[in-house]
């Protein structure tokens, strides 16, 4: 029996659809922001699907340039930035560990419930941290521009990075 080392299909579509998400909530909010992300869902999925670390940061960071275009140009509100800041730090994550899973244990293996609850952790430590910078948003909405939330967005999407 042979091993193929690539990333388990449900790696590959969590990654994809993390990323999926957070682009479409930028393309209502922001066309050009949208775009931008788009690129990034196109980056993240090659990137997963063949195994490569280095397509998928690049697809998470055209995923943050389109937060930023979208909180920088189109003054988009906080919702939008912040799914879609959680949604490239989410694409960026499950995309890594589906590549570790695969370059460790081969797509053979059911990896279901170890993708599964990885997603599950990932998703409640991004829910947090939007949670809490939407709270320091409000608590400081008194005439604050957009770009101290798009800084504070890049903040959230570094304390959700460091807990990987």
């Amino acid at each position: 029996m042979t091993v193929t080392r690539k990333p388990p299909r449900l790696g590959i579509a969590l990654a994809a659809l993390a990323a999926a998400v957070g682009a479409a909530a930028l393309g209502l909010v922001s066309p050009p922001g949208g775009g931008v992300a788009g690129v990034g869902v196109l980056l993240v999925t090659i990137g997963t699907r063949v195994g490569s670390r280095r397509v998928i940061g690049a697809g998470a960071t055209a995923l943050v340039a389109g937060v930023l275009l979208a909180g920088g140009l189109s003054g988009a509100g906080p919702g939008p930035l912040l799914v879609g800041g959680v949604a490239a730090s989410l694409s960026w994550d499950l995309g890594e560990h589906a590549v570790g899973l695969g370059e460790q244990l081969g797509r053979e293996t059911d990896a279901t419930r170890n993708v599964a609850t990885h997603a599950a952790g990932s998703v409640a430590v991004g829910a947090v941290a939007a949670a809490v910078s939407f709270g320091v948003y409000v608590a400081a909405a008194g005439g604050q521009p957009v770009v101290a939330l798009v800084f504070l967005l890049v903040g959230a999407i570094a304390l959700v990075s460091a807990v990987r």
